[in-house]
């Protein structure tokens, strides 16, 4: 598949693997775009702040785009930047959703509304084997979001090994957090020329989650 992409990217393990799986098969990311919240310098769901998605964008070698959306706005910011997208000669679009049918039929809806080509490098591969590759391939990513209702708070921070999957999964958690479990955030990878040179501040709890407030040392 030689031709450009867009990623929706969270800053975590999925979009960055479905960015390797895209660019492993041909496809050239020709552009990042991030969700944040409305009224906030924060990404939604892993709450990153803007310096590390840039910093991530530019190891990619990728422009950045941004779009921000309180959740009644998220469709309709969503659809908006699909277009600009794909009015910018950008037709395929690439999400890291694994095995989730509503939240993809919800993608490829907005992607038609777009005139976006939905494209989903990851979908229905078994979810600890994309984790074996992900750690294999050179990825190093940390857990900076837990829902503590789901998982111990113990885990945030954690670098994400294949040890770290054992223990999760010996515990009865997902180990791969499609459920929201926990969130991921990526520091290198085959993806990146360089390392993103992250920082951690003190942990900040807003009811069942754990925020591990994280920067770029730049």
């Amino acid at each position: 598949m030689n031709q450009k992409f867009t990623a929706s990217w969270s800053g975590g393990k999925d979009s960055a693997m479905a960015v390797y799986k895209a660019v492993q098969s041909g496809a050239r990311l020709a552009r990042v775009w991030t969700m944040f919240e409305e009224e906030a310098d924060r990404s939604r769901s892993h709450a990153l702040p803007e310096s590390v998605i840039r910093a991530q964008a530019e190891r990619m070698g990728a422009p950045f785009m941004k779009r921000q959306a309180s959740w009644e706005t998220y469709e309709q910011e969503f659809i908006g930047a699909m277009k600009a997208c794909a009015d910018a000669g950008i037709e395929n679009g690439v999400f890291g959703d694994i095995d989730l049918e509503d939240h993809r039929k919800w993608v490829q809806q907005a992607c038609g509304k777009a005139g976006m080509i939905p494209w989903h490098p990851l979908w229905l591969i078994p979810r600890r084997q994309l984790l074996e590759e992900f750690i294999a391939a050179g990825f190093e990513a940390y857990i900076i979001v837990v829902d503590t209702s789901r998982m111990p708070e113990r885990f945030l921070g954690q670098r994400f090994t294949i040890e770290l999957m054992d223990e999760l999964d010996a515990l009865a958690i997902d180990s791969c957090g499609e459920s929201g479990e926990f969130h991921t955030v990526v520091a290198d990878g085959p993806i990146f020329s360089e390392r993103v040179p992250l920082v951690f501040g003190e942990r900040i709890e807003k009811g069942n989650y754990v925020f591990l407030p994280t920067d770029c040392a730049e």
